[in-house]
């Protein structure tokens, strides 16, 4: 089905945080147009007020969407599980029919999900933000990598028993996929993901990775 609706989304954020990365992909994905305002994350000058107006919290992203039908009316998602559940249940708006692909690249709403879809997306959501984020981080400032190496092969077993990708669930990208890449990424980058490399060194003196704000 074919839904046009003029929707006006502007995403405010930071490239180098990966909480806020998790929401650009899931706006990249849905083909939400939007525009893109960056801040900074430190720095002597701090952030603006209009930022502090918007989320007196001080983090990013947030997301600031009105759309047609809506009277004008503004609504503000300063948060990056919120961001991707609006995206997912189609309250941040798509335009046109561009989630009736089937290629993969567009992201698959939740309302398109099969009951037992969305229970695995919500469990993997669970999993990146109960488990890999905290045992990633621990690693990266010198935790156990033993730990974070037993997490991921416990996540791999878990695609390998659906064998239904190559997505995490199904063969769609979903809001699960957004929320887990920046992190496995930035994993993958420091210690490298299923390779052979068990050297447990810590130098990881010069890493910010996870020196964000969520």
């Amino acid at each position: 089905t074919t839904t046009t609706t003029t929707t006006t989304t502007q995403f405010i954020t930071n490239k180098r945080c990966p909480y806020a990365q998790k929401a650009w992909l899931a706006l990249e994905t849905s083909s939400i147009p939007y525009t893109m305002r960056e801040v900074s994350l430190y720095g002597p000058g701090g952030k603006p007020d209009w930022f502090w107006e918007l989320n007196p919290a001080g983090t990013v992203p947030i997301v600031v969407s009105s759309a047609e039908g809506n009277n004008g009316k503004e609504e503000v998602f300063a948060d990056s599980e919120l961001i991707l559940d609006a995206i997912g249940n189609g309250r941040i708006r798509m335009t046109g029919d561009t989630n009736d692909e089937e290629d993969g690249v567009s992201l698959l709403l939740t309302s398109k999900l099969s009951k037992e879809e969305e229970a695995r997306v919500n469990q993997w959501r669970s999993t990146i933000s109960e488990k890999l984020i905290p045992v990633g981080k621990s690693a990266v400032l010198g935790g156990s990598l033993s730990k974070l190496r037993s997490l991921l092969k416990e996540m791999n077993d878990r695609m390998v028993e659906d064998d239904d990708g190559p997505y995490l669930v199904g063969n769609r990208v979903t809001v699960a996929d957004c929320a887990a890449f920046p992190f496995l990424w930035r994993i993958d980058q420091e210690f490298g993901i299923g390779g052979d490399d068990d050297d447990d060194d810590d130098d990881d003196d010069d890493d910010d990775d996870y020196d964000v704000v969520v």
